[in-house]
């Protein structure tokens, strides 16, 4: 009966570490971070391979299929709460607000964040245009910021990819 809970149990966290390991893989080679990405790739696999095998070896224990498939549900959670809490990466955030209404900027701006500014014409009438560029971990103490400041601004924040600019010097220079 022991085994067979501690079988279970293994297949279960087996499951939840592959999934994981996969979740943040995924986003590591959205990122241009290869190696990373490969050696996380080897931990999944060495997961995934103990739980199926786990599984494949009792086919006659539908509870460890169950341990199988519930540790997938969980580590698709899992997985997503260690990315979040990663935030890696780079965020580009948008500030849309109504130009007779508070300027977030000067704020942010105290707050070490670097403002771009720019008045343009929207649907109603006159706005003030506020982009910024940081580390997605920054983006929640910006968004808290605005929403503090001018409750009524429009806020976008999307995902960026900053190229690597030294990479092209020295790809470009050797063309010379």
């Amino acid at each position: 009966m022991l085994l067979t809970v501690l079988g279970v149990a293994l297949v279960f966290f087996m499951r939840v570490i592959d999934v994981s390991i996969n979740t943040v893989r995924i986003v590591v080679v959205m990122r241009g971070q290869i190696r990373l990405a490969a050696l996380l790739g080897f931990f999944e696999s060495l997961s995934w391979i103990t739980a199926a095998s786990l599984v494949f070896a009792n086919l006659g224990n539908p509870v460890r299929a169950v341990a199988f498939a519930a540790g997938f549900a969980t580590g698709v959670l899992v997985g997503g709460f260690v990315e979040r809490r990663l935030a890696m990466g780079t965020a580009f955030v948008r500030v849309v607000a109504p130009l007779d209404t508070d300027q977030v900027a000067p704020r942010l701006r105290e707050e070490g964040f670097p403002v771009t500014v720019v008045n343009a014409h929207g649907r109603d009438g006159e706005v003030r245009l506020s982009f910024m560029v940081m580390p997605r971990k920054r983006v929640q103490q910006a968004l808290a910021t605005v929403h503090e400041v001018n409750p009524e601004a429009f806020v976008t924040v999307e995902e960026v990819n900053l190229p690597n600019l030294e990479r092209l010097r020295r790809s470009t220079s050797v063309r010379k």
